[in-house]
């Protein structure tokens, strides 16, 4: 679990916080906090992008929506990152969707700005394109978890990376939003729920999930979630200091 005060300042977002001063600094000044409620669209597929996120202690989460308007969840976002990358890669859109998984707060940038300050070549940039290599990591490992491994092995993955990104061991979520997010059917879902429960890893009552067990839930996961974790933490160790 992050650990987070009440109303996080810009230095938990772990990009912002292992800024050298002078960076930190003149990015900071530039930042304006905002209130992410649970739902809350950041952006759409294919839409302009005119700010990235820095979030502290809310997590979003990237979607691909299907034509016929099915959804799965490519990647998510917290206090360890930025949303919004298309801006510093050379693009203006994103294929994918972005929502609020796990209400909070984060501080948005413009996107003139973040582009000037990236092609500055500073720490920033550096931050920048590591941590964007460990985001395409989690997708491409998501993409191969939603393929080869059980519905309850992927709930695992989702409920540990989660809690990696929140302050406390209580998730609010249905089980119909977690469906949408790991594109299986909500019976699934039930189910897979109903094991952790009965094992007593987790309990799950009106939209709320609270994890008892959390080494239990390691144990049952698969290797997608350690793989992630553990390109996360090569390279970009420094991000580790918020974390109990």
């Amino acid at each position: 679990m992050a650990d987070f005060p009440k109303d996080p300042g810009p230095e938990h977002n772990g990009l912002l916080s292992v800024l050298p001063a002078e960076e930190y600094r003149r990015i900071t000044a530039q930042l304006e906090l905002v209130e992410l409620p649970l739902g809350k669209v950041l952006y759409e597929s294919g839409a302009s992008m005119d700010w990235v996120y820095f979030p502290t202690d809310s997590i979003v989460s990237l979607l691909y929506v299907m034509e016929n308007g099915a959804s799965a969840e490519i990647a998510v976002v917290g206090y360890e990152g930025i949303v919004g990358i298309a801006l510093f890669m050379g693009g203006e859109t994103m294929p994918n969707r972005a929502v609020v998984q796990s209400a909070g707060h984060a501080y948005r940038l413009r996107g003139q700005i973040l582009t000037q300050e990236f092609n500055k070549g500073g720490e920033f940039q550096h931050l920048l394109l590591r941590y964007t290599l460990a985001l395409l990591t989690q997708m491409g490992q998501t993409a191969v978890c939603n393929r080869h491994h059980t519905v309850d092995q992927q709930l695992c993955r989702w409920l540990l990376l989660s809690l990696d990104r929140l302050p406390t061991n209580e998730l609010s979520m249905t089980q119909e939003l977690i469906a949408n997010m790991l594109g299986v059917r909500r019976e699934g879902v039930t189910e897979a729920a109903g094991k952790l429960q009965k094992a007593g890893l987790i309990e799950y009552h009106r939209g709320k999930i609270t994890v008892i067990d959390r080494p239990g839930l390691e144990k049952r996961v698969c290797e997608c979630y350690q793989v992630v974790k553990d390109e996360f933490n090569r390279l970009l160790p420094g991000l580790q200091r918020h974390k109990k």
